[in-house]
């Protein structure tokens, strides 16, 4: 069965710069992934503009999950040229500081056995930043995911949607200029899907 499915790309607009809006974050041209001799990503030309949310829709197999991968620099490409907020980079060595700048959402969130806060500041803590800060951008992930009811809840007791709140919450807490969301509303029942919808705009 050639099923369809759709995932979301959103760049956060410049808030207060209005030369910042419609700005191009990232643009590519030549960007090609290859296992072997099969070619399974083979994208022309690529721009995507700060404060826009961009849908990739297609056929299972289409390439959607590894572009998404590919920028967000979790697998390797060649490209032609590929500039990330005006910075021309080198897909081969894919700098920490550009992947610290985009948020990635698997389909599939995993989550640790841990607590919903440590859960949330696993990146800020693999980022270093500080105790104090961390905790401010935690809390603030928390309320921004609606997640305020759910502290005490251990991870496995989460449903889906909520797993994927606290996915989103994690990625929130980064600051990311580029979410990258893959499928975030797949396998979700209604109100799961509606919460999310809420979180992402689309």
């Amino acid at each position: 069965m050639n099923m369809a499915s759709t995932v979301p790309v959103a760049l956060r607009d410049g808030a207060g710069d209005r030369d910042a809006h419609d700005r191009v974050v990232v643009s590519c041209h030549g960007l090609k992934r290859s296992i072997g001799a099969q070619v399974i990503l083979d994208v022309n030309r690529l721009r995507l503009a700060r404060g826009r949310i961009y849908l990739l829709s297609g056929p299972n197999g289409a390439g959607k999950t590894t572009l998404l991968r590919v920028l967000a620099g979790l697998d390797r490409a060649s490209c032609a040229a590929f500039q990330f907020d005006g910075e021309a980079i080198d897909l081969a060595q894919y700098p920490q500081s550009v992947r610290r700048r985009i948020g990635f959402v698997h389909h599939h969130p995993l989550l640790f056995s841990t607590s919903l806060h440590a859960n949330i500041g696993y990146g800020l803590k693999a980022a270093g930043v500080a105790r104090a800060e961390a905790k401010r951008r935690i809390a603030d992930a928390i309320e921004w995911a609606g997640l305020g009811g759910l502290v005490d809840r251990p991870s496995r007791a989460l449903s889906a949607g909520e797993k994927q709140r606290v996915a989103l919450a994690r990625a929130h807490a980064l600051d990311p200029v580029l979410y990258l969301l893959d499928e975030p509303k797949a396998n979700l029942d209604e109100r799961g899907r509606e919460m999310v919808t809420s979180l992402i705009g689309c």
